[in-house]
């Protein structure tokens, strides 16, 4: 059983990526077009799916802050009441 688990995490690893290009829009794939990330994530199943994790998926950008209105002149909600 111990020796199929590397063949399990591989194929999984792999199945993941394959979702996950093939989710992503165009733009935001990084690197080489999304129809050669697939194949290379199918034909090096361990590689391929390092490579994508690293250089193709795009990167996590944070998400915008919203500025809190510093007196009451300047809070939209406060002033849409007045």
């Amino acid at each position: 059983m111990l020796r199929f688990l590397p063949v399990l995490i591989a194929l999984t690893l792999s199945i993941y990526c394959v979702v996950d290009c093939v989710q992503r829009e165009d733009h935001d794939v990084r690197g080489l077009p999304k129809l050669v990330w697939v194949f290379v994530i199918l034909l090096f199943p361990i590689a391929g799916s390092i490579g994508w994790l690293l250089a193709g998926r795009p990167k996590a950008t944070p998400p915008p802050r919203r500025q809190m209105p510093r007196g009451p002149d300047d809070d939209p909600d406060f002033l849409k009441g007045l």
